[in-house]
Order: structure tokens, then C-alpha cells, then sequence
């Protein structure tokens, strides 16, 4: 037996898949970076007390500073002496409260939480009521402008498909170019509350805040619809509007063959399409 009674010498190697919840407020991103809190370090620093050796962690999502998530999915691979079905509540027992393990189950050897997913899925969230919310501000960015709902449906039609999106993209990627594929952008009102779902295979680095920011500025006048074609042309991250704050945005599922970490809530919202129509 290991010192924490749960490993024996003979151990065979495993690959781990762990469902994460995190409040990102006072974490520098997923991202481990030594000296700073991240959700990598937490995760590591936690799994490998558990599993008595160095664990180091994939994740389906590298999410900045300040995002949140509620269904990130991390992968790792350790030996199989640790009880899986203990995994969870033994890694919620040491890790900080601003991170919970929702789920742990051992997968086949060639699961990736980032290569083996198919689709992720972020919700930014937006308080548009002239006064902001002590209770909302960890997980809402408020926007006090009079947001047109229909206008942002209309301009966000041109960013659904295949296009290059360097000029939606913060630090350009070392490899694989600016080309994505956005499946699919939801919006939906509830209230006070506005909430942009979008889908893809993959997203560039702050791909869907700058896509709100701006979607947020042609809501309020200040752009309009027909301006994502030009902006999408230009290739010029100049071009977009600014970048949402991090608060506001949530990982909320990510899909794999057979397993979703997240699940789908019914809403209200229009889903645009690819085929939308575009008017100034």
C-alpha cells in the first residue's frame, strides 16, 4: 500500500476523466503558472497528494482569468489502485472551495479531455439594467446600455460557419491558423439578463468575448450587423470591438462520443443560423 492506503507497488497506469466546477474570480485561468493561483495548479497539487506521484492534467478548455466554468473536463493518467468511485469526494476534501470535482470515472486509454473533444459550449451572461448587482457582479457583466436583443440575432448570423476569425482573436495560436468552425450562436433574454450561447469545435484565445463585446456594441447602437462582414474581411483584430470582461463567461459543456459534461437546459432563445439574412 502507498502512504495514503489506497495505491499498491504493481499498479497499472489508467486515464482519468474528471468533471471540474470553478468560480474563475480569483484564479489566474486553467493555465498552471508556478507561483500564481490557477485551476491546473489546484488540480495538480490535490491529485498528486491523492495518487502519492506527480499528476499532470489536460483540459478540454484553457479558460483565462476571472471564466468560470461549470463543466470543464480535465483528463490525467495515474496508476488504478485509487478507488475511482472515492475520486470526486476525495479530491472535493482537498481542493479550495472555489473548485469541486463533479464527476471522476476511468475512460479508455486514448481519451483526451482537449483531442477527444467534439464540440464546446460558453455562455456569457449580461445584466443590461441601468444599475449593477452586488449579488451578479462575480458572474455577470453589466452593461447599462439598452441593448437591442434582435439586432445582435441579426449581426450574429454572419459569425455563425467557417470563416477566418483572426480578427476575433487575442494571442494568434503557434500553430493550426485562425480558421474555426462556430456551429451555432443562441441568445436569449430572461429578464434583466441577456445570454449568449455559442458552440464550436474549438475557439482561438478570447474568441468569444471579443465576438460579445462586439455583439454588445452593435446592440447598442453603436454598430451595425452588416459591420461583421467588414470586420471579418479586414483580418484585423483593430477592427472587432472590444473585448467582454472575463466575469461574464462560463464553460458550460463540452461533448465527446457518448458523454456530455454538461447538461442542456431548455430555453427560449433563437437560434441563428447560417443562412440568416444580414440588413443594416
Amino acid at each position: 500500500m502507498d502512504s495514503n492506503g489506497f495505491g499498491r507497488r504493481d499498479a497499472r497506469e489508467s486515464t482519468y476523466r474528471v468533471v471540474v466546477e470553478y468560480d474563475g474570480t480569483d484564479l489566474c485561468g486553467f493555465q498552471y503558472q508556478g507561483a500564481v493561483r490557477t485551476v491546473a495548479g489546484e488540480l495538480e497539487t490535490a491529485l498528486s497528494r491523492l495518487f502519492d506521484r506527480p499528476v499532470k492534467v489536460s483540459a478540454a478548455g484553457r479558460t483565462d482569468a476571472g471564466v468560470h466554468a461549470s463543466a470543464q473536463v480535465v483528463s490525467f493518467v495515474s496508476h488504478d489502485a485509487f478507488p475511482v468511485q472515492k475520486l470526486a469526494i476525495a479530491l472535493n476534501s482537498a481542493l479550495p472551495p472555489d473548485i469541486t470535482a463533479r464527476d471522476a470515472q476511468r475512460v479508455e486509454p486514448t481519451f483526451s479531455a482537449r483531442n477527444s473533444a467534439l464540440e464546446r459550449h460558453y455562455t456569457y451572461t449580461v445584466l443590461n439594467r441601468r444599475m449593477p448587482s452586488a449579488i451578479l457582479r462575480r458572474f455577470a457583466h453589466h452593461d447599462w446600455r439598452a441593448l437591442d436583443v434582435e439586432r445582435m440575432r441579426i449581426a450574429a448570423a454572419s459569425l455563425v460557419g467557417q470563416h477566418d476569425f483572426v480578427t476575433f482573436c487575442g494571442v494568434l495560436p503557434d500553430r493550426g491558423g485562425t480558421v474555426r468552425t462556430l456551429r451555432a450562436i443562441d441568445i436569449e433574454t430572461q429578464g434583466e439578463l441577456v445570454r449568449l450561447h455559442f458552440r464550436a469545435v474549438g475557439f482561438l484565445h478570447r474568441m468569444v468575448r471579443i465576438m460579445t463585446g462586439t455583439l454588445f456594441d452593435v446592440g447598442a447602437g453603436h454598430r451595425t450587423p452588416g459591420d461583421i462582414l467588414v470586420m471579418l474581411a479586414a483580418r484585423d483584430r483593430r477592427a472587432a470591438g472590444p473585448t467582454a470582461p472575463p466575469q461574464g463567461l462560463c464553460l458550460v459543456n463540452v461533448v465527446y462520443p457518448g458523454f456530455e459534461s454538461g447538461s442542456q437546459s431548455s430555453r427560449s432563445s433563437i437560434r441563428v443560423a447560417e443562412s440568416a439574412n444580414v440588413r443594416d
